[in-house]
């Protein structure tokens, strides 16, 4: 794979957003109430809320040419699409909703999808989720796996003490069969670390507890198990992915309150004199900060030693994201399925997404001549530009020390595994290939997390400093884009009037089916306060 084909991530910093014309620039010294650093999902919010007040001075700065973070869209020299790792959008709050309508306002704006997800296992497509549908499995497996729940079971019924992990959460709530086959495989592929050095807290409603009685019916029935979970049904952008939507509600905001480009990297912060200094030479003096870069890189830039020490004991995993653009009519064996699980050792990724099927703007018209690269089996053939239609195939791959990545084949290996999943044909022609390498891609709930963040955030904010976000404050259990989003909306609520952050205190609750109409309704007062 050449340079030209790998789009590579950037530095830590480098990857601080900004939300600011390049031409937009900032005095040598310029001073506000609160500075937001960062321009992802986080950090608008923040600003969002920051607008809706319309009290304290503000500005938005980030080193990105655009907003997005980690829910950013690129757009390969063919006209592919591809976000940075599976994205769609579903909500767990109403404030967050009627943002993003303002800004995507039009029926015309989205498309609407129910879920069509399966687990590739036993060269079968068993449905999500696996452990509600080992009735579709082979009679051998599906032995194995009633065995390890009914002992589960049983196990659960006198057992007095809460998982030390989650494995031993895996083995109790579904038994040694389907731990085997599928939980501990799929997620050493997705976290790149083994299940036994992950915490157990942050599972709340991401993973489905199987019933017992239900699984039983439906094995002996040879049925198939419904729909599960709060993305049963989501909404996808029509154009320009789920970065558009996140350029649209920039576009929101005042544009003499935000910066964006390089020059807006933040090479130092100062907690003492509560000033960030910029690549450029600049400096913004501030009262507040919220910051929703990675808070080990915050601690770095601060330059003090005892946070970078407590940072150490925080741990990530690296997101490769590999896109491959089709040329045909989409196979009958693809169909409408949005995305794909992958627990086993014939592909490298852990997941698919059919990035072509959540929008027919997702990659270039019919009437587009492209050339073909190269068939899936690596075979040359005619180069002449020729037009479609095209489908399009989104892969994730997680790295660590404990999970080492072949970077340099790793295209190549991606398209086999491909074939090796009966997702490809060797036959198929292939126009156009996408990797990004993204160094923060997850973060780990290991076992130490949750006792490093108890001593992190609250040094940092009694520095005045809130570290929120996905990796601003390392908690993958409010790390979807609606968490994200209300992350820095609350934040914003608490340097203001002192409101308590449900979202980075409380993500049983507002994760919490039984309490989401609840919240809604009575709530915090910000919910009522979006301007008309």
């Amino acid at each position: 794979m050449s340079k030209e084909d790998m789009y590579v991530a950037s530095s830590p910093a480098s990857r601080l957003l900004s939300l600011s014309r390049s031409a937009n620039l900032c005095s040598p010294s310029s001073s506000v109430d609160v500075l937001v650093i960062g321009a992802g999902p986080t950090g608008l919010g923040a600003a969002k809320r920051l607008n809706h007040i319309d009290g304290p001075s503000w500005m938005i700065i980030d080193s990105n040419e655009t907003p997005g973070g980690l829910a950013s869209t690129d757009t390969t020299p063919e006209g592919f699409l591809y976000d940075v790792g599976g994205h769609v959008i579903f909500s767990h709050y109403k404030y967050f909703d009627d943002c993003i309508n303002e800004a995507l306002p039009n029926d015309s704006d989205w498309y609407t999808h129910q879920r069509i997800s399966y687990v590739r296992c036993k060269n079968l497509w068993v449905p999500y989720p696996f452990q509600n549908n080992i009735s579709m499995l082979p009679k051998e497996e599906q032995v194995k796996c009633m065995d390890g729940m009914i002992e589960a079971a049983l196990e659960a019924r006198v057992s007095n003490s809460k998982p030390k992990d989650f494995d031993e959460w895996i083995v109790r709530m579904m038994g040694t069969g389907i731990a085997d086959l599928f939980m501990r495989p799929y997620n050493y592929k997705v976290w790149a670390v083994p299940t036994t050095k992950m915490q157990c807290a942050w599972l709340g409603e991401r993973v489905a507890a199987p019933d017992l009685k239900t699984v039983t019916k439906n094995v002996i029935l040879q049925k198939a198990a419904g729909n599960w979970g709060p993305n049963a049904t989501f909404r996808f952008p029509a154009r320009d992915g789920t970065g558009g939507i996140w350029k649209a509600v920039a576009n929101t905001l005042p544009k003499e309150k935000t910066r964006y480009g390089p020059n807006s990297t933040v090479t130092k912060v100062d907690a003492d004199a509560k000033k960030v200094t910029l690549k450029d030479g600049t400096t913004v003096h501030y009262k507040q900060l919220v910051s929703t870069m990675s808070v080990d890189f915050l601690a770095d830039t601060m330059g003090d030693k005892e946070l970078v020490d407590l940072t150490k004991g925080l741990y990530y995993s690296t997101t490769h994201v590999v896109g491959v653009g089709i040329r045909g009519e989409r196979p009958e064996r693809i169909g409408d399925k949005c995305w794909l699980y992958f627990p086993e050792s014939d592909c490298p990724f852990y997941r698919a997404t059919i990035f072509s099927n959540y929008s027919p703007y997702n990659q270039p018209q019919a009437s587009e001549k492209l050339p073909t690269l190269y068939r899936a089996n690596g075979e040359k053939t005619s180069s002449e530009p020729k037009e479609g239609p095209y489908w399009s195939i989104m892969l994730e791959v997680s790295q660590s020390g404990m999970k080492p990545v072949d970077v340099e084949n790793l295209l190549k290996d991606s398209i086999q595994g491909l074939i090796n999943t009966e997702m490809l044909k060797p036959e198929d022609e292939i126009v156009s290939t996408y990797h990004r390498a993204f160094d923060h891609g997850y973060p780990t709930p290991s076992l130490e997390r949750d006792g490093v963040l108890k001593q992190l955030l609250p040094k940092l904010q009694a520095r005045d400093i809130w570290s929120r976000g996905r990796f601003g404050s390392w908690k993958y259990e409010v790390g979807n884009q609606d968490h994200s989003f209300m992350l820095g909306v609350e934040a914003v609520d608490n340097i203001v009037n002192g409101q308590v952050e449900l979202t980075l205190n409380y993500p049983d609750f507002v994760n919490g089916r039984a309490n989401t109409e609840k919240r809604l309704t009575e709530g915090p007062q910000y919910f009522k306060t979006l301007k008309q």
